[in-house]
């Protein structure tokens, strides 16, 4: 009666194998999974920039105005138009402001005090 239930066990153990530690068995099929969800998120991050860029391309070509053209020659050059006066403001790092009480008012004169 042993070698009967040996054999069967065998037999059962034979044929799991490949399911589970084989070439196309679970354990592969749950790291080929993995994998596709992280490059779906990526492929996702990147179409995303791709669309970001694709507007901006769309916004600086000569046919859709000249709008967003001007825009980038202001704040990434600091160009201005003839008589415009180009006026900063610089701001405090938000680290060093504290809450509830109003910046200091910094005096109008140039150079080092």
């Amino acid at each position: 009666m042993r070698w009967p239930v040996f054999l069967l066990f065998v037999l059962v153990v034979a044929l799991q194998y490949p399911l589970w530690l084989g070439r196309g068995g679970w354990l592969r099929v749950w790291e080929l999974d993995k994998n596709l969800q992280e490059q779906r998120a990526s492929n996702q991050r990147l179409e995303q920039r791709n669309a970001r860029l694709d507007a901006e391309v769309n916004d600086l070509k000569p046919e859709s105005g000249t709008d967003a053209i001007e825009e980038r020659a202001r704040y990434d050059l600091g160009l201005v138009r003839p008589g415009e006066i180009f006026v900063q403001v610089p701001q405090r790092p938000e680290a060093l402001k504290e809450p509830g009480k109003p910046a200091p008012v910094q005096s109008g004169r140039g150079g080092a005090e």
